[in-house]
């Protein structure tokens, strides 16, 4: 019988996911059988569950690598459940996320993993340089786009991408996260960013609220 999500739920999922158990982790989420949406499904319990993965890397209970591995199986499950072409995908402006001259992917990767459970299709780029990144946004006629970083010569970097897309005259909104962000509360309004995640539900949030301004 379908249940809403409870702390014990979310504390399974989580055990899973960090033992890479895929078969306990389709068992979890199957326990939110119809009537409940796939897409409820996945908002309600794998969002969550990868915002507790991140905080428990940013308190040192949790490697690198369990992180990273999650947050793929994460899209793999999800895929089953929501595949890319589900009629329940959020219908949006096209969206991108990539790490700007930055060596870590961790945040991207939770970011990422979190707006495909809550049914969002966006690119994921990568780890880029400034010119690299402002050619494909252009290219692809991004919208919203999400930044990641982790050290301040990289959010700082997010000034000049915004003026030089503004040169060509894209000016997509831009989302930014990352623990530059976290220390200083202020720093994504002097980059020139639209708004700013300090979690992965944050930036699931950021992305419905710029789409709405958007549509």
């Amino acid at each position: 019988m379908a249940h809403t999500v409870s702390a014990s739920d979310l504390a399974e999922m989580e055990a899973a996911l960090l033992a890479l158990d895929r078969v306990a982790a389709q068992r979890i989420l199957a326990g939110f059988a119809p009537p409940l949406p796939a897409l409820r499904r996945v908002e309600g319990l794998i969002v969550p569950v990868l915002e507790r993965i991140g905080r428990g890397w940013d308190e040192g209970r949790v490697s690198l690598s369990q992180v990273y591995m999650s947050g793929r199986l994460c899209e793999q499950i999800v895929d089953q459940v929501l595949p890319p072409v589900d009629p329940s995908r959020k219908d949006f402006p096209p969206t991108a996320i990539a790490t700007l001259e930055d060596y870590h992917l961790l945040g991207l990767r939770i970011v990422y993993s979190a707006l495909r459970a809550a049914g969002f299709s966006l690119l994921n780029y990568g780890r880029a340089d400034l010119e690299t990144l402002a050619a494909r946004v252009e290219a692809d006629g991004i919208r919203i786009l999400l930044v990641s970083v982790l050290m301040l010569p990289s959010a700082l970097r997010i000034k000049a991408l915004k003026a030089r897309l503004a040169q060509s005259g894209h000016r997509p909104r831009i989302i930014v996260g990352g623990a530059p962000f976290r220390f200083d509360e202020r720093l994504w309004l002097e980059v020139g960013a639209d708004a700013v995640g300090y979690s992965a539900g944050a930036a699931v949030e950021a992305v419905v609220r710029q789409a709405g301004e958007l549509a």
